[in-house]
């Protein structure tokens, strides 16, 4: 999720120049990668000493993105904490040094900075908000570091940093697609209406996506309205759409600050159709909206804990252990998958851990089981293909429905 900010295109201006000496050059649109590059004689050559591996890890852990990124480090410290404790990584231990982004853009970038020049890290993670993602890998691009984003989603973000950059989660396309197919094969909708947080760029996108797909199939958009986040009166927007006449169901294309919110006001009015969104919305429903946020709300994310499986219920017996409750969210497992890519590559260098080497790696990983599914890399492609999981609200805890 992002905020739309000329920050990005500041940072970018200044550091893609040099990015594309160090790690590849900027490529075109969607989850294609730059083009690797030969890279400047000194990028990427930072190598691990003596007998730890530096890696560090960037996570909004205060402002408006905690809810996702909070429960992102407690999975990535997690991992670390697990590999440890099994004896390293070819025997050799792993540092992880953290930073809490604010959500900030100046901020995520100058952390990138420290991680790099003063930390000595030859690989980093974090961050849920694909605007600080920008912000910070542009950093990480322009020194060959690479950068393995946890929650971010927007699926142009390798082609536009570079090569540097992978993506844990899977794209808002992918999303999107999913919560229009979802609504119209087994909701039945042929008609539904778009609310959109025109302040950021993640909405903007996952709105666009929900429409084409779900006109695509047959169906039609009666109505589209916006707000800018922070506006948290919708009165405005709840007596447009009840003028307009009921949609089959709404599409809410907000952040997760906004959603309970979003629910408590649309609901307190009356409106009862059922409510899709995004993974940010894997959030707590429940704050504002109390039971309204039980009454139709189905929300695509990137795990279920009603998964039997062996990685999901393992991961939740020891977070849960670690923590004292079970994971918030599917952030959580995001933060733990994005450190268990990470280490694979590191496992792959041998005794010749370089940050290049690890890039490099990273593009070699296929078919390597997570919480969050099963993740591969390609050199032509960043953004691992997964799969959505569509959950509801039912009783203060989101429940399986779907995979899509």
């Amino acid at each position: 999720m992002k905020k739309v900010s000329k920050l990005i295109a500041l940072l970018l201006s200044l550091a893609m120049c040099a990015a594309l000496a160090a790690c590849g050059s900027d490529g075109g649109a969607g989850s294609t990668p730059a083009a690797a590059a030969s890279g400047s004689s000194n990028a990427g050559t930072a190598a691990a000493s003596g007998d730890v591996i530096k890696i560090g890890g960037i996570f909004n852990v205060t402002g408006d993105q905690a809810s996702l990124d909070g429960p992102e480090q407690k999975g990535f410290e997690l991992a670390v904490k697990q590999i440890n404790e099994q004896g390293g990584i070819n025997g050799r231990k792993v540092e992880a040094t953290y930073y809490d982004g604010q959500t900030d853009q100046t901020v995520c970038a100058n952390n990138a900075k420290k991680l790099i020049d003063n930390d000595g890290v030859l690989a980093i993670a974090g961050l849920s908000d694909s605007d600080y993602a920008y912000a910070a890998g542009a950093v990480a691009q322009e020194a060959g570091v690479p950068i393995v984003f946890s929650g971010a989603t927007t699926p142009d973000i390798p082609s536009t940093v570079g090569d540097c950059a992978f993506l844990t989660a899977f794209g808002d396309d992918v999303d999107a697609y999913a919560a229009a197919g979802y609504v119209y094969d087994v909701l039945g909708a042929r008609t539904a209406y778009v609310l959109t947080d025109k302040s950021m760029s993640f909405t903007t996108h996952l709105s666009d996506y929900f429409t084409q797909k779900f006109e695509e199939l047959g169906g039609k958009v009666i109505l589209t309205d916006n707000f800018s986040s922070g506006d948290y009166d919708f009165s405005a927007q709840i007596a447009r759409y009840q003028s307009n006449g009921e949609a089959d169901v709404m599409f809410m294309a907000t952040g997760p600050d906004d959603a309970s919110t979003v629910i408590e006001q649309f609901r307190g009015a009356g409106i009862t159709a059922p409510m899709i969104s995004g993974d940010g919305w894997d959030t707590d429903l429940w704050g504002v909206a109390g039971d309204l946020a039980n009454q139709d709300i189905y929300v695509c994310t990137h795990y279920s804990a009603d998964d039997k499986s062996d990685v999901v219920q393992n991961f939740i017996s020891a977070y849960t252990e670690e923590y004292g409750s079970a994971p918030e969210n599917a952030f959580a497992a995001l933060g733990y998958d994005s450190a268990q890519v990470i280490f694979k590559a590191i496992e792959m260098c041998g005794d010749d851990v370089t940050a290049a080497n690890i890039r490099s790696n990273l593009e070699q990983i296929t078919d390597l089981q997570c919480v969050t599914g099963t993740i591969s890399y390609t050199a032509d492609n960043h953004v691992p293909d997964k799969t959505v999981v569509v959950t509801k609200a039912v009783d203060g805890t989101l429940t399986f429905q779907a995979n899509y």
